[in-house]
């Protein structure tokens, strides 16, 4: 029973934040609503049907004192002004006026008229700090339960009602809603359940985390970041987030690199949407291999990055850039420290088998290398099983392809004497 009615509760806060008309807005379903949801932070939904009859009775947090009716002193629904100026809520204004008050309750300045109107400007402040609180408690609910979260996934309505067009454009236009929103879509996607209804129940949903990633307020991006990185784990949402856009603001992220926690979520999320051979395309041709070797070159989150990296060099591009930007010295470089992991080490192997074989014009600068150092050898040596594969192989092409070479010098030289 707790929970049905919990769960009621819950679409009605959901419905609160996407009202579409702010004149019929209903603030007494809404006040009720947000109480349910701040209750909840101590409720466990396991508990007998008593814990949640108490669910009303709970305070809310006081609003500002210019949205209470100065007469009653509790929240205004209706307000309207008077003939002094002052905006009270309606019922009780009306009520002093029947008793036959020809003065201001505030300001005890005789009234020149009682026509009441409506102050549909305090009742859109009053809708708007509603829809911001509601927000809020969703955000402070999904984020400390784990049972909330699940049950927010359960209710139909909750998770497409989130991404409506009407949500999404309140939030865009104001930016502590926008962070709101962002850090409860992390919150609820860090329930496996709910990951493929957030990509499903709405084309907003991606989009919005896409701009989201571009926003000003660092906090927020972090939050988009983080979720996509979430989403992205789902191979069902890899195509769907790769053909929204997200990679570029993603590279974009990755380039910029200011926050090490935000940024371990960006290369996580990139490499997540690279398992998808399309979107290794998309990503290569939107600039990440020069970003990813920057990183590398600056050591930040090299272990990360090579991983990147050897998922890239499959493509052709790939391969003239690493070029370009003298990456197959750096590898060599790397393999060449007694400190490299085994893992960087088979990365490092990897990465070059694949310019081996994808780019037969690269071969004589890599035997040049190798033989200045011998690290391959060394490596196909004393590496791990995965890493002496590959270097193995590696030394074999670079064999055959100097052997022949060297059978048609020979034979050129005898065709000419």
């Amino acid at each position: 029973m707790a929970v049905a009615e919990l769960k009621k509760e819950l679409e009605r806060v959901v419905e609160a934040l996407v009202e579409e008309d702010e004149d019929d807005y209903n603030l007494e379903a809404t006040d009720n609503a947000i109480q349910t949801l701040c209750a909840l932070k101590d409720l466990k939904l396991k508990q007998n049907d008593q814990e949640f009859v108490k669910l009303k009775n709970l305070a809310f947090q006081e609003p500002p004192p210019e949205f209470k009716c100065p007469i009653s002193g509790i929240l205004m629904k209706d307000p309207v002004v008077l003939a002094s100026g002052q905006t009270y809520e309606e019922t009780f204004i009306r009520k002093w006026l029947k008793d036959g008050h020809q003065t201001c309750p505030q300001t005890d300045q005789p009234l020149s008229h009682t026509v009441l109107i409506p102050n549909l400007s305090i009742k859109k402040m009053i809708t708007k700090w509603y829809q911001r609180n509601a927000a809020k408690e969703l955000r402070s609910l999904t984020t400390r339960s784990p049972s909330f979260r699940a049950l927010f996934g359960e209710i139909k309505v909750a998770i497409p009602k989130l991404f409506s067009p009407l949500l999404i454009d309140k939030a865009f236009s104001d930016a502590r809603l926008h962070d709101d929103l962002a850090a409860t879509v992390l919150n609820i996607a860090t329930h496996e359940s709910n990951k493929r209804a957030i990509v499903e129940s709405s084309p907003l949903a991606v989009s919005f985390l896409i701009v989201s990633l571009r926003h000003k307020n660092i906090q927020t991006r972090n939050h988009a970041v983080a979720a996509l990185s979430e989403l992205s784990t789902l191979d069902s949402n890899k195509h769907v987030i790769g053909k929204s856009g997200a990679i570029r603001p993603l590279i974009e992220l990755l380039k910029e690199g200011h926050d090490p926690l935000a940024l371990k979520d960006v290369v996580s999320t990139i490499f997540n949407l690279c398992t998808v051979i399309e979107n290794r395309a998309i990503a290569v041709s939107e600039g990440a291999v020069v970003v990813i070797i920057d990183k590398i070159f600056d050591c930040v989150f090299i272990n990360e990055m090579l991983e990147l990296l050897a998922m890239l060099s499959s493509h052709q591009r790939a391969i003239d850039e690493m070029e370009e930007r003298g990456m197959l010295f750096c590898l060599f470089g790397i393999l060449k420290e007694t400190t490299t992991s085994n893992r960087n080490k088979e990365l490092c192997v990897a990465i070059i088998y694949a310019v081996c074989f994808s780019d037969r014009s690269k071969l004589r600068k890599i035997s040049e290398m190798e033989n200045a150092y011998e690290i391959l050898s060394r490596v196909a040596r004393t590496g791990s099983s995965r890493a002496k594969r590959k270097a193995t192989v590696i030394l074999e092409r670079l064999n055959s392809a100097f052997h022949l070479q060297d059978m048609y010098n020979n034979a050129d030289i005898f065709q000419n004497v």
